[in-house]
């Protein structure tokens, strides 16, 4: 069974049939809101919004620990994530599909691991690759198949949100190698790296970073129409995954 989880804009898969929803406990509370269960195609497919149905979670208040352990406790064992970012790079603009290959890390005070509390061992998680390759080679293959260009090469900075970055903050994480920046896929990686879960994420560069380009290259109403038109792509690319993933 494959897991997508995702957030800004997709709040539901098109392409998803026999729909039904279930709330699933777990030990760390309540997932960001009922799994959707059905299949694209003939393959079973499970789907999360992190922010919850409505937008009602900021990326600082996600419950990353219940939702990815939830999607492991039905059933999942290979996850996408779709997820949107904004460019540190002038070369890579809006509308840009990205297939982060590496993380920065840069929030803090966010649930990050399984692994707490007296009756927990210590555990040292190897994020050396914080996504999983043959997820990253199953999302290429299917872009290939669909005609749609991934940047495969881009290190994705994790900031905690809800605010955007200052001129500062993002001339600093040029620095350290970023190349995109977000403010969700960092924890969900790495806890479904404790379960064993392969993951990968799909991004949509619907903006420039501040400071990276002009004022007028910045225009709000663009970026929302940008993301509108990327996410039709990027379900496309999903329909073909299930595909590659399972044949």
């Amino acid at each position: 069974m494959l897991g997508i989880i995702a957030g800004s804009g997709l709040q539901r898969l098109t392409h998803l049939t026999n729909v039904r929803r279930e709330i699933v406990r777990t030990p760390f509370g309540e997932a960001s809101c009922a799994l959707t269960i059905g299949q694209m195609g003939d393959v079973d497919v499970v789907f999360v919004n992190r922010h919850g149905y409505g937008h009602t979670l900021a990326p600082h208040q996600i419950n990353y620990r219940a939702n990815v352990w939830a999607l492991q406790k039905i059933g999942v064992n290979t996850v996408c994530a779709i997820g949107s970012t904004g460019s540190l790079q002038v070369n890579i603009t809006p509308g840009r599909l990205i297939l982060p290959h590496d993380a920065i890390d840069y929030t803090s005070g966010r649930d990050g691991t399984y692994y707490e509390g007296p009756d927990q061992p210590i555990v040292y998680t190897d994020v050396a690759e914080p996504f999983s390759a043959n997820v990253r080679q199953s999302l290429i293959q299917a872009a290939n198949q669909v005609d749609e260009t991934l940047l495969t090469e881009a290190v994705y900075g994790c900031t905690n949100g809800p605010r955007l970055e200052t001129c500062a903050e993002v001339r600093r994480m040029v620095n350290d190698g970023a190349d995109v920046v977000g403010m969700t896929l960092m924890q969900e990686a790495v806890l479904a790296r404790e379960l064993g879960l392969p993951y990968a994420a799909l991004t949509v560069c619907t903006n420039y970073a501040a400071g990276i380009a002009s004022k007028a290259a910045n225009d709000l109403q663009q970026w929302r129409m940008l993301r509108e038109q990327s996410l039709v792509r990027v379900e496309n690319i999903l329909l073909e995954w299930v595909r590659v993933v399972t044949s």
